[in-house]
């Protein structure tokens, strides 16, 4: 069975001893009872619902340590791929010979921000900021920001995500 499957039936499992739980105590203070049952019948019933809980908080266990890992994995997937993406910068940064301050503003407008604030952010007038904009540009050879964003999608993906025709492998 499918683990989903079997939270299910855990849940419905500690839904029935909850309502057993629940519907007992408001019986026996309200006297709804019309005659009780028997010792045994009580008892398995308790056990049943005992375990029912039990498990619930078992599985839950389970879950969490999953999710847990589950989120571990991705945090370090993250930070491969941040360091994949800091590497392909400075690969293609040295490529063009950018200037330091030619690869703070490309930096600026491959995290999408504007020409004035890229200026606010460097406290240089947006004079010198375009005319480092267009440098980067030039020296990438792309017309504006989402192409220079998308050379390094370009390098990250490797034709990774492209999909493959009938008959023909993707290189």
């Amino acid at each position: 069975m499918k683990d989903s499957v079997i939270l299910a039936i855990i849940l419905v499992v500690q839904s029935l001893c909850a309502i057993f739980f629940v519907f007992d105590i408001v019986a026996s203070v309200l006297g709804l009872r019309a005659r009780p049952i028997s010792w045994q019948i009580r008892e398995v019933i308790e056990l049943g619902a005992a375990l029912g809980l039990i498990l619930g908080v078992v599985m839950g266990g389970l879950a969490l340590r999953r999710s847990m890992i589950r989120r571990s994995m991705a945090e370090s997937k993250l930070r491969r791929a941040a360091s994949a993406f800091a590497d392909v910068l400075e690969e293609r940064f040295a490529e063009w010979s950018l200037t330091p301050a030619e690869r703070e503003v490309a930096l600026f407008l491959i995290k999408g921000c504007p020409i004035a604030e890229i200026a606010r952010l460097r406290q240089t007038s947006e004079g010198t900021v375009k005319a480092q904009t267009n440098a980067v540009y030039r020296k990438a050879g792309v017309h504006g920001s989402s192409q220079l964003l998308s050379l390094f999608i370009d390098d990250l993906m490797d034709d990774q995500l492209l999909p493959v025709e009938a008959g023909k492998q993707v290189a």
